[in-house]
């Protein structure tokens, strides 16, 4: 019998590499990342608890430097692993079904660094996890994963086909679908109701699409100055984040 509920978007095949000690530590002690190859230092070596049967390449850091994207950070050790495997939106709504945990969704967020800075934000605020369009958001690699500084192994990420037929999925499981937006007199205090929420942010710049604004709730700015027009869409997210933390108590 087929799967009910709106079906994951499928994975890139490529298979990323992250580097830094966050980035790769958190991969290596996540039991369901599959870990390809590791190139490391002598030293960061004596440091890990190598996983059986992966292949490791002891090399120096001028070595190291050469498999990550100029200047990166790579702390001596670089790893390559498989994507994580798709996450169903009915997974994540019934992950939450006993709790009041938000969700993010990204409507066409697709540079690396803002998508990893909301990774690491929905961490830090307990968020359930996040959903992206996956035509419009980047696949996993070493730039989501640094910027995540370790979020991306415990943050769940849900890749759909169709935003708005994931925002009607979320609709119908009860959450209450506030999106962001400058062009509204409404403040996200006053959009906030009792229901869990799923807060759904657009690229800086053009953000949400109409047929994404047209499936929410309710559209609610952040009460920022006149002085700047808008703010990088992930610092939107952890101001939102926190609003969601602060009206539920957290």
């Amino acid at each position: 019998m087929a799967r009910k509920g709106h079906r994951p978007s499928k994975a890139s095949p490529q298979r990323p590499r992250f580097w830094g000690r966050h980035a790769a530590f958190a991969a290596l002690d996540n039991p369901e990342r599959r870990i390809r190859k590791i190139w490391c230092t002598h030293e960061m070596g004596a440091q890990l608890v190598l996983p059986e049967g992966v292949p490791v390449v002891y090399a120096e850091v001028a070595d190291l430097a050469r498999l990550v994207p100029a200047d990166a950070p790579h702390q001596g050790i670089v790893i390559e692993a498989d994507p994580l495997e798709d996450i169903w939106l009915a997974d994540l709504i019934e992950q939450g079904r006993d709790d009041d945990r938000p969700i993010l969704l990204l409507d066409q967020v697709t540079d690396p660094h803002n998508v990893g800075a909301i990774l690491r934000s929905a961490a830090a605020f307990d968020a359930l996890g996040i959903v992206t369009q996956d035509r419009h958001a980047p696949p996993e690699s070493g730039t989501v994963a640094r910027s995540a500084s370790g979020a991306l192994e415990s943050v769940p990420w849900v890749r759909v086909v169709n935003l708005s037929r994931a925002l009607v999925e979320l609709g119908d499981a009860g959450y209450w679908r506030v999106g962001l937006t400058g062009h509204t007199d409404t403040t996200l205090a006053q959009a906030l109701g009792p229901k869990r929420v799923a807060l759904v942010l657009g690229a800086e710049g053009e953000g949400m699409r109409q047929n994404t604004e047209a499936h929410c709730d309710i559209l609610a700015k952040l009460p920022i100055s006149d002085r700047v027009e808008s703010l990088n869409v992930s610092n939107a997210a952890a101001i939102a984040l926190y609003a969601v933390a602060t009206a539920q108590g957290g």
